[in-house]
């Protein structure tokens, strides 16, 4: 079994809180929601008293998110499977959870939950899941690996944490967990925003100073519904000439977004982006048209930037987004006609941008910084760890 000390022995002078061993495991470290926080807690996690560790499955579109946990100071170390039922699998990931020596193990997606669960079980080691994505793909199989994935986060994790308010009725509704087990924690992202980067990304991007420019920054997948958004900006365009959509993100659908997009012209396709902060520098609204959400934070960095957002209110978006106020929400399912007629007055009123972008910005410092999420975990771990 692996040793893990008493929190006693990490207590430094002066009172301060104990330091505490975190080891996440997760699916992959490609560029996803649940990967790109995990790199924001990375960062954040030395001030809240975190020692982390990370160890990941599977290698996906080159990893990409290694690098900004080294630059965090989090060397992540990969731990090869071959899929969830081969008992080898089980013994890997069991030995590598007892080389980490966490106080606690946090296992996100789906198949860290299933085989870090067992795992952490074996080894008596406290464990909690995080829960990101609502929907999962039909089918038979699909449905036995979510029924397996479930029954192992009831055994085996202290907590499972939702990442909204709507999450946790959906994972209630569905049995992924036990009422008692389930905590909403709303993500939060640091603020990158960058003030007076976006005049230069619109000179490189051939965009004029005066355009309007609506951007989206998600996953490039078909419940994003881009297709919508294209839709939208085209019966607008007639009203506001030059009006350009930027879309930023990779992903499963990136041809058939790039082939949307042609039949609009002045629409750019960027693929991913590091420049995120400058992207919505340069942004005068923010669109999502999504079909479904958990939690996504890009809607947190758009109003951290103090860009009013325009979004399906579905899953958790109505938590973050408070409509007419820091932006405005339209019923799904999206349409292109109410997501055209909602931007529509925002594109025509620059004060109206500029007043729901600083209530935006505002509700972002109040309630969804990294500080405040990280404080939230910090709190959440040593929960568990004190009880285990």
């Amino acid at each position: 079994m692996a040793k893990s000390p008493r929190l006693g022995e990490n207590r430094t002078m002066g009172g301060r809180r104990p330091t505490l061993r975190v080891h996440v495991l997760i699916d992959s470290l490609a560029w996803g929601g649940a990967e790109v926080l995990l790199a924001e807690l990375a960062e954040r996690a030395p001030a809240v008293g975190i020692d982390l560790s990370v160890g990941y499955l599977l290698e996906r579109n080159g990893s990409p998110v290694v690098e900004r946990l080294r630059a965090a100071g989090v060397e992540p170390v990969p731990v090869s499977i071959g899929g969830l039922l081969n008992p080898a699998d089980v013994r890997a990931v069991r030995r590598h959870l007892a080389a980490a020596e966490p106080d606690v193990v946090h296992t996100h997606l789906g198949y860290a939950d299933f085989l870090g669960g067992l795992a952490a079980r074996s080894l008596r080691l406290p464990a909690v899941s995080t829960i990101h994505v609502m929907e999962v793909e039909p089918g038979r199989r699909t449905a036995a690996r979510v029924a397996l994935m479930s029954r192992v986060r009831r055994t085996c994790m202290t907590y499972v944490v939702a990442v909204s308010n709507a999450g946790r009725r959906i994972i209630l509704e569905r049995g992924w967990a036990h009422p008692s087990q389930v905590v909403t924690v709303h993500n939060g992202v640091r603020a990158d925003a960058q003030a007076g980067a976006g005049a230069a990304l619109r000179e490189r991007l051939g965009i004029a100073p005066d355009e309007l420019v609506v951007a989206m920054v998600s996953v490039l997948r078909p419940d994003k519904r881009h297709d919508v958004a294209i839709a939208a900006i085209q019966a607008l365009e007639p009203r506001f000439p030059g009006l350009r959509l930027v879309i930023a993100g990779d992903g499963p659908s990136r041809r058939e977004v790039e082939r949307r997009a042609a039949g609009l012209p002045g629409t750019l396709v960027l693929g991913h982006r590091d420049d995120v902060g400058a992207l919505l520098d340069a942004a005068d609204v923010f669109l999502h048209t999504s079909s479904i959400e958990a939690f996504p934070t890009a809607l947190l960095e758009a109003m951290a930037a103090s860009v009013p957002v325009v979004a399906t209110a579905v899953g958790g978006v109505p938590e973050i987004v408070d409509h007419d106020l820091t932006g405005l929400l339209v019923d799904a399912p999206p349409r292109a006609d109410a997501f055209a007629a909602a931007l529509e007055p925002l594109l025509a009123d620059a004060e109206l941008r500029r007043r729901l972008g600083v209530a935006g910005r505002a509700r972002f410092a109040r309630r969804f910084t990294v500080e405040r999420w990280a404080n939230r975990m910090r709190a959440l771990y040593e929960d568990v760890a004190v009880g285990r």
